[in-house]
């Protein structure tokens, strides 16, 4: 899938003038995330992560002959379109920003990239909307993402389910673009695969009471609850009132749900649930928790697809020699697959050096990075159980 990056000396020249003409010009990439909002416990690691490459890369000196990078933050809410439409307008036009890392949630993610980003023509790569509707938006060749989509998902959730025995579930989805996807996903494959869902209903997030949902899940029964939700909001309303009442003691929990507030909110009282995000055992994804080395939580989902998305907008810029989304954006396939050198976290520097001499890179990061089709990551897996009130990873997938 990869092109290679050939370059006549002549270019080369070209490049490395237009190189120093900018070197002290500042580069500004936007990260816009529900740093308030039903997944605000996930966020400050995600950003974190992102911020890790872009320091990585503007302290290397290298980028663009020199260019300095920094970040500028901005809350997308995850539910509030309308506000992550207005958030990510003023990185744009206030703040000068020449790509965005995000956003997180499908539906703001959606809003923001036909409402701002294809109408500015700027470039986005989000870590974790997976909304499968997103394979197929209009982007202009703008909008990628380091996470897999749902439909995916599950299938690997119906793959967990079955290969543990639990034949039939009830299902809970927040009524978004996201939860509906993924429950739609999952509902599909798990029945083609032998398995019964005795209810897929949605739920709204911030209600006090989640007492009427859970009686309805409870008379149409299960073997097990899967809980297509928020960990910061309704996910997390709906686990408490099924254990409250007893009608679910245990559950499955896709990527919304998976963080360390899952463990503070109900530790062992979850003990025998299982569930999935996106994850790798590659060696990249070693190399990123000895590179944050306990700054920050390395390992909690999304935070290594977020390193991964900012690096691929700044190496993406590299390539191409410009920071403007309309030459950047055709050379993140590029950046992004074999062949070429294997870089992995920590090695940004290297990434730009190789490109500045003409050569090719193959990024490969902290989630063994390889684009698909529209330009989304192939996928893989973190499979889990809850053990003594706490995340446990079983394997990969």
């Amino acid at each position: 899938m990869k092109k290679l990056l050939l370059a006549s000396a002549a270019t080369a020249a070209m490049t490395a003038s237009a190189f120093a003409g900018s070197h002290s010009e500042e580069v500004k990439i936007g990260i816009i995330l529900g740093f308030t909002g039903p997944i605000e416990s996930l966020t400050p690691s995600m950003a974190d992560g992102a911020e890790l490459a872009i320091k990585e890369v503007s302290d290397s000196g290298l980028l663009l002959g020199g260019r300095t990078v920094t970040s500028v933050r901005a809350d997308s809410t995850c539910i509030d379109a309308g506000a992550a439409t207005a958030a990510a307008e003023r990185l744009i036009t206030s703040d000068g920003v020449k790509g965005i890392m995000g956003a997180d949630c499908s539906g703001v993610t959606g809003a923001i990239l036909a409402n701002v980003a294809v109408p500015n023509g700027v470039v986005m790569i989000s870590p974790s909307a997976t909304s499968p509707a997103l394979s197929t938006a209009e982007d202009n060749g703008l909008f990628f993402r380091t996470a897999p989509s749902d439909a995916r998902q599950g299938v690997v959730m119906a793959e967990i389910l079955l290969e543990a025995g639990i034949q039939e579930v009830a299902v809970t989805y927040t009524n978004n673009d996201y939860g509906k996807g993924l429950a739609d996903s999952f509902e599909a494959a798990y029945v083609e695969r032998g398995g019964t869902v005795t209810l897929n209903a949605a739920h709204e997030d911030g209600k006090a009471d989640y007492s009427a949902e859970v009686g309805a899940l409870a008379s149409a029964g299960g073997d097990r609850l899967v809980v297509a939700g928020y960990v910061d909001q309704g996910g997390s309303g709906v686990v408490r009132a099924a254990l409250d009442s007893g009608a679910f003691d245990t559950f499955h929990f896709p990527d919304g749900m998976i963080s360390a507030a899952l463990e503070a909110n109900f530790g062992s009282e979850i003990d025998g649930s299982t569930g999935q995000h996106p994850g790798t055992d590659s060696e990249g994804a070693s190399v990123f928790v000895d590179l944050v080395a306990g700054a920050f939580d390395a390992t909690s989902p999304f935070t290594p697809e977020s390193y991964d998305a900012a690096a691929l907008i700044l190496l993406a810029m590299q390539a191409a020699g410009s920071d403007d989304p309309a030459v950047y954006k055709d050379h993140v396939f590029h950046v992004a697959n074999a062949p070429g050198e294997p870089i992995l976290p920590g090695e940004l520097a290297k990434a730009l050096q190789i490109i500045a001499d003409g050569g090719d890179i193959d990024y490969v990061g902290a989630t063994a990075v390889e684009l698909i089709g529209p330009g989304e990551s192939a996928g893989n897996y973190r499979q889990i159980e809850v053990k003594d009130g706490v995340i446990s990873t079983v394997q990969f997938r």
